[in-house]
């Protein structure tokens, strides 16, 4: 066969190789967006989605929903503008648990020995699901953003709630009250700075009363349609097309 013969002989064989080169182009993208969106939400998410004693009903509900929009925000706008698929934060999401997971159970867990009911990953599935339920019944960017952006921000707290309440069961040791998560925190010492010694349920924000849940989730799901704006913008400047004028015609 020379240079310039195709190399297939049939249109079965020219459709088997389009389709075959486009699931190849789906992991390569698949793959872009879990690694940076899991490299983006460990720098910012950070300790409060590392370790159980840093879930708590306070910061932990405020900022891990505020620094995973992200992502979310921009494939959900670049899929949608461009193809109108109300896919894009479920797809985003499931890509950085599949980071999450393999990372806290080789890394975390098969390296250090961490249990895995210390450094489990939080859950963003029914934020995400929520955000692309938005979309598709809304089919619009900025009824997604105020909506579904809010929404996203207080379902967190209750759909890691299943997951949660075991640890926050409070029990005495050595004289002291504290969670299970804290408990399990002082079994299992992680070098680092001052901030490692903290308590889960520390804080000023105990001052708007007993219940600081709602209070947390409502700022973050303020917070969350802000970002989300920002963000969708560029998911839309990645999914337009742009063309060069020929001046010299």
């Amino acid at each position: 066969m020379s240079a310039s013969q195709s190399a297939v002989r049939s249109r079965a064989e020219a459709v088997a190789v389009s389709r075959a080169f486009d699931w190849m182009i789906l992991f390569v993208l698949f793959t872009a967006v879990l690694g940076g969106y899991h490299i983006h939400f460990m720098l910012t998410g950070g300790d409060w989605d590392f370790w159980s004693d840093w879930k708590d009903r306070r910061l932990w509900v405020t900022v891990v929903p505020i620094v995973a929009i992200t992502f979310p925000a921009a494939v959900q706008a670049c899929l949608w503008w461009r193809y109108r698929l109300p896919i894009g934060a479920t797809l985003s999401v499931l890509a950085l648990l599949i980071g999450e997971w393999v990372n806290r159970y080789f890394n975390f867990w098969g390296w250090t020995y961490f249990p895995i009911n210390i450094c489990f990953p939080s859950q963003l599935v029914p934020g995400a699901i929520l955000l692309d339920v938005v979309l598709m019944l809304g089919g619009s960017m900025t009824l997604t953003a105020i909506v579904g952006g809010l929404g996203w921000g207080l379902i967190f707290y209750p759909g890691n709630w299943p997951v949660i309440a075991p640890l926050h069961i409070p029990v005495e040791y050595n004289g002291m009250m504290l969670t299970l998560a804290d408990l399990s925190g002082y079994q299992y010492v992680r070098t680092g700075t001052p901030e490692y010694i903290r308590m889960v349920e520390k804080g000023t924000l105990r001052t708007f009363g007993k219940d600081v849940a709602p209070v947390s989730a409502f700022f973050s799901g303020f917070v969350s349609v802000i970002i989300y704006f920002l963000w969708h913008f560029f998911g839309k400047w990645f999914s337009g097309t742009g063309f060069i004028s020929d001046d010299a015609s």
